[in-house]
């Protein structure tokens, strides 16, 4: 129930941080839709951003919060519509006291993944990647594998700021294939605000 809470008022939270910015763009530059899409370039896209994340289920019972960054590369394929992403980034959750592992560290992951991401409308984007996750501090956190299946879809919003800047912000759920043999999955709901530039 508390996660349910959380989830709600994250994506409102965002939801209300994306309409506002859109609103506010529309108004201090008094474009329509079809002057707006003007103001996208088509090229290739390079982010740097912020990650944090809340974990779910049996994750959540060992870990807090996680905080990270990451770096991600868009690729054209179809002008303003549809581009090849390349992510990697970095995440450390935060090991709860009463972690039943008794480890006492934090886990850290590196993950990298390469998918698509595709504009409906111009802003909204939907993107889906796949890869691997590397775990950096395997034997720390008592784990039999270094590495897992990652997959995350993600809805988000591309924000011009001017130029070819942008204000890249979008959610995704990340789920992480097991780091012990007979372990659980490893999944979580994140979010991500970068700074975006065409090249």
């Amino acid at each position: 129930m508390k996660t349910s809470i959380k989830l709600s008022a994250i994506a409102l939270s965002i939801f209300t941080l994306l309409t506002t910015a859109v609103k506010a763009q529309n108004t201090a530059t008094g474009s329509t839709a079809s002057s707006t899409s003007t103001t996208y370039d088509s090229g290739i896209r390079l982010s740097v951003g912020a990650d944090a994340a809340i974990p779910l289920g049996s994750l959540k019972n060992n870990y807090n919060w996680a905080i990270g960054g990451s770096v991600q590369a868009d690729f054209p394929i179809v002008q303003k519509q549809l581009f090849v992403t390349v992510n990697a980034g970095y995440l450390n959750f935060f090991n709860k006291n009463n972690n039943t592992l008794n480890t006492g560290s934090d886990l850290e992951l590196l993950p990298v993944k390469a998918g698509l991401k595709y504009f409906p409308i111009t802003g909204l984007y939907i993107q889906g990647e796949a890869g691997a996750t590397f775990l950096t501090n395997k034997s720390e956190v008592g784990a039999t594998k270094s590495a897992a299946f990652v997959y995350a879809p993600q809805v988000g919003y591309l924000i011009p700021l001017g130029g070819k800047n942008y204000l890249d912000a979008g959610v995704r759920f990340e789920g992480n294939t097991k780091f012990t043999d007979n372990g659980t999955t490893n999944n979580f709901l994140a979010l991500r605000v970068a700074y975006a530039f065409g090249i």
